[in-house]
């Protein structure tokens, strides 16, 4: 009897080692010794587990991040000044940078960009995502207006370069042009990631065809009330975006919710603040309460006595641990200590019974899981202190977080067994670069090992 693949030698358990044969991309065959023709690896012993899925990430923002100036870890003025002055532009004529922290110069407007650029045209997105600062050639693209609430003014009605929140309207506005995705694609194989789930609240036909067989990687779309049914990937949630600055009409954000109900999605909601999450319940109180499924994106913020109210919810948490490693100093410095242990829960939510999963948001984060599975397991932040000791987890339990399904990212994890997709990792222990392979279908797009 011949397979496919044959993986030889893999570890399932701490004691438990076996082969494992693939077949037309699904598992066919486990046991020991399987006495089966084919291909073979050696797999000398490292673990075998389903490939991990990002639960939140936003790919072609991440994927445009390879082409721009990150400006994420400086931490001056003149340090920023110098990448900026130092960059060429893009065919279209424009600089572009991401990752730009406020704490090193504060919120940029057009002034300060035109003593640091003042001949090519310059966005800059700061690490939230949420703002955009232009320099005044950048504004001169723009046009004469009218321009939308979201473009900042002075009090004298003069254009201050601050877009809050308004990437749908800039895009529309100065053009783009869609980032390649094959090299974001090869990436994600080599830190081990099998499926993704783009988190993109404007998602919705041209996104999906945008983003449909672009990458190796399984897909499911969250977006908008537009997002079509495709056999191509999986449609998720609809997704709720706002801002604590901003909030929208309670009644407005409840009624698409039942719209969502009555076309037979979940919610997930962005919730960093508190205020936000707050929000959050309140819309779905308004909407006749929770279906499961629903989700809270980032709980970046939960007070101890908010998670029975989550739990009792049933609302799962999709959150982002690479932060406490990323973000973590930021925090320290910022955040009374009271409040701390709020911050990018983990254990507490678990002991609760709340169904947590992990994502990136990268470019937001950084795109590597391992970050994240490691700053769970430490909680260490880039100076090696410590946030939050009391959510740390265990590593089975970190890797764990990104072994969900797409459809229940905090439910059980997916198992190496016969009849599953052979979308397969295996890994040493080395926290830094673990993988030393990836296959999805049973087609290897990453190998590190003879």
């Amino acid at each position: 009897m011949k397979a496919d693949l044959i993986l030889r030698n893999v570890r399932l358990t701490r004691n438990q080692l076996v082969d494992v044969a693939i077949t037309g991309g699904h598992i066919s065959h486990m046991g020991k010794q399987l006495s089966l023709s084919g291909a073979k690896i050696d797999g000398k012993g490292l673990r075998l587990l389903p490939g991990l899925i990002d639960h939140h990430i936003h790919l072609l923002a991440t994927a445009a991040k390879l082409a721009s100036v990150d400006l994420q870890g400086s931490n001056s003025a003149d340090e920023i000044a110098q990448h900026l002055g130092n960059a060429r532009p893009d065919s279209a004529g424009w600089i572009r940078a991401i990752g730009y922290d406020e704490t090193a110069a504060g919120l940029l407007d057009r002034a300060l960009l035109d003593q640091w650029v003042p001949t090519y045209p310059v966005r800059v997105q700061d690490r939230t995502g949420a703002l955009w600062m232009l320099n005044s050639r950048a504004i001169e693209r723009l046009g004469s207006g009218p321009f939308p609430p979201c473009v900042e003014r002075t009090v004298t009605g003069a254009l201050t370069g601050r877009v809050w929140r308004g990437d749908a309207w800039l895009g529309e506005t100065i053009g783009q042009t869609p980032p390649p995705l094959a090299q974001l694609g090869k990436a994600l194989a080599r830190f081990g990631v099998t499926g993704v789930t783009d988190a993109g609240a404007r998602n919705g036909p041209v996104e999906a065809a945008l983003l449909s067989g672009a990458l190796p990687q399984r897909l499911m779309l969250m977006g908008s009330e537009d997002l079509p049914r495709s056999s191509q990937y999986t449609r998720g949630p609809l997704k709720l975006l706002y801002d604590e600055r901003d909030l929208p009409d309670l009644d407005a954000i409840a009624a698409r919710i039942k719209n969502a109900r009555a076309d037979g999605r979940t919610v997930a909601a962005h919730c960093v603040t508190l205020a936000e999450l707050l929000f959050f319940f309140a819309a779905l109180d308004a909407a006749g309460g929770t279906h499961l499924g629903d989700r809270i994106e980032h709980g970046s913020v939960i007070p101890a006595s908010f998670i029975p109210d989550i739990a009792s919810r049933r609302l799962t948490v999709v959150t982002q641990p690479g932060f406490v490693a990323t973000r973590g100093d930021r925090y320290l410095a910022q955040t009374p200590a009271h409040e701390r242990p709020d911050l990018y829960r983990l254990r507490s939510l678990l002991t609760a019974g709340v169904p947590l999963a992990a994502g990136s948001d990268a470019p937001y984060g950084d795109a590597n899981p391992w970050i994240g599975i490691r700053a769970a397991q430490d909680r260490k932040t880039a100076s090696h202190k410590i946030l939050g000791p009391a959510e740390r987890l265990e590593r089975d339990q970190a890797i764990s977080l990104s072994m969900g399904s797409f459809e229940h990212p905090g439910g059980p994890p997916r198992q190496v067994k016969i009849g599953a997709p052979a979308d397969l990792i295996l890994v040493r222990a080395d926290p830094i670069e673990p993988v030393c392979l990836t296959m999805i279908g049973g087609t290897i797009l990453h190998r590190a090992i003879e």
